[in-house]
C-alpha cells in the first residue's frame, strides 16, 4: 500500500491502481504506522505526502516487492512451470556490441530462454537490479591502468585478490551485489581526421597514443562530454593535465559525439566499444594511456546464481572474449606524444 501511495501520489490513486476501496488503503497505512511506530504519511493541503521515514520505507518496499517477484519467477523455472525468463539492463555501447552477440549465443544454446533487454546507464541499471526488475545489470567503471610510461602491463585486480577474469569480484561497499569483470578496454581521444575534414590537426598525425598530461595540448579546444560517469572521467583526466575542459556539448549518444567532432565543434573521449559499435570515418583516434574502462556484470544476492542467470553470464563472457577490446595491447607502430 505504501509503495502504491509513493508511486501514484495519493491514497485515492493508489486505491484505484490496486483495485481497493480508499478506506481500506487508509486503514492499512494506519496499521503500518502502528507496527513501525513512526509517522509515514502526513497531510499536505488537500492531499498527503510521505514523511522522510515513509520515503525510506517505500524505497525499501520497492526492492522487497521486486525481489519477491524475481524469486517467484526463479522458483517457477525450477519447478518447470515456465521456460526461463531473463532480464538484462545494459548501457548503450554494450547493447550495440556485446549484448547482441551474447543474445545470439544464448538463443543457439538455450532457445527456450526468453531474454528481455533494457537500456540503462549504470546507476539506473543497479537500481533496477536491486528492485528485482532485472536479473543482470551490465555496468562500466573507469579505472587507472599502466603503472609507468613504458613497459607496463594493464591489470585490473581487486584489493587482496588474484587477477582472474572468471573470478567474481565482491563489491566491498555493497555486499549484497556481486560483480564480474567481462572486459577491460582502452579509452581514446577522438579528434577530427584532418585528411577527411580539413583544418589543422589537434595533434601531429603520427601520434597514436598519449597520456593524460598530454591533454594539456588540447586545453584551448572545446570538449564534448558524455553521461555523468563519462563526464566525471573526462574532468578527472583533464584535471590531471592541469586544466578544466571547456565543455560545449553534452550527449551520451556516441554517434552524435563523433558527428560533432567531425564538424569541428570539439574533441572528446570514447571507449573502445563505442568505436566498435559505430565509427565515423571522419574521426581520428589516439589511445589515452593510464586509464581503462571495465565492463562488469552485476548480480544481486548470494551465490549460486539461478541456472538461467548462469547461462546468461556464460554467454556474456563468451561475447566479451570475442570483442577486439577484450585484450587490447599497444600496437608496435604506436607513436606516443613526445
Amino acid at each position: 500500500m505504501l509503495v502504491a501511495v509513493a508511486r501514484h501520489g495519493s491514497v485515492t490513486a493508489a486505491a484505484h491502481a490496486l483495485n481497493y476501496a480508499q478506506p481500506s488503503v487508509s486503514h492499512h497505512l494506519a496499521r503500518l504506522e502502528a507496527e513501525t511506530g513512526t509517522k509515514l504519511v502526513q497531510r499536505a493541503g488537500r492531499g498527503i505526502r510521505l514523511t522522510d521515514a515513509g520515503r525510506l520505507l517505500a524505497e525499501r518496499g520497492v526492492e522487497v516487492i521486486g525481489r519477491l517477484d524475481a524469486a517467484e519467477n526463479e522458483l517457477a523455472v525450477f519447478a518447470g512451470l515456465r521456460a526461463g525468463r531473463l532480464r538484462l539492463a545494459a548501457f548503450p555501447s554494450a547493447l550495440s556490441t556485446i549484448v547482441p552477440a551474447a543474445a545470439a549465443i544464448l538463443h543457439e544454446r538455450h532457445p527456450s530462454v526468453d531474454l528481455r533487454l533494457t537500456e540503462a546507464e549504470p546507476p539506473e541499471a543497479v537500481r533496477m537490479l536491486r528492485a528485482g526488475y532485472v536479473d543482470v545489470a551490465l555496468v562500466f567503471r573507469h579505472e587507472a591502468a599502466d603503472s609507468g610510461r613504458a613497459g607496463s602491463r594493464d591489470t585490473l585486480v581487486a584489493p587482496g585478490r588474484a587477477s582472474q577474469d572468471d573470478d567474481p569480484v565482491q563489491v566491498t561497499e555493497q555486499d549484497d551485489l556481486r560483480e564480474q569483470v567481462l572486459l577491460s578496454e582502452a579509452v581514446h581521444l577522438i579528434m577530427p581526421d584532418t585528411a577527411v575534414c580539413g583544418g589543422e590537426p589537434p595533434l601531429a598525425p603520427a601520434v597514436t597514443e598519449l597520456w593524460a598530461a598530454d591533454l594539456a595540448r588540447l586545453a584551448e579546444y572545446r570538449w564534448i562530454a558524455g553521461c555523468d560517469r563519462c563526464r566525471e572521467h573526462l574532468l578527472l583526466q583533464c584535471a590531471s593535465a592541469g586544466f578544466t575542459p571547456r565543455i560545449a556539448f553534452t550527449t551520451d549518444d556516441f554517434v552524435a559525439a563523433q558527428a560533432l567532432v567531425t564538424a569541428g565543434l570539439g574533441v572528446t573521449l570514447l571507449p573502445g566499444l563505442a568505436l566498435r559499435a559505430a565509427r565515423n570515418p571522419g574521426v581520428r583516434t589516439a589511445r589515452l594511456r593510464g586509464t581503462r574502462r571495465c565492463v562488469v556484470a552485476v548480480r544481486y544476492g548470494e551465490p549460486p546464481d539461478p541456472p538461467a542467470t548462469a547461462v546468461l553470464l556464460d554467454a556474456l563472457r563468451l561475447a566479451a572474449s570475442g570483442s577486439p577490446s577484450h585484450a587490447e595491447a599497444p600496437s608496435p607502430e604506436a607513436v606516443p606524444v613526445a
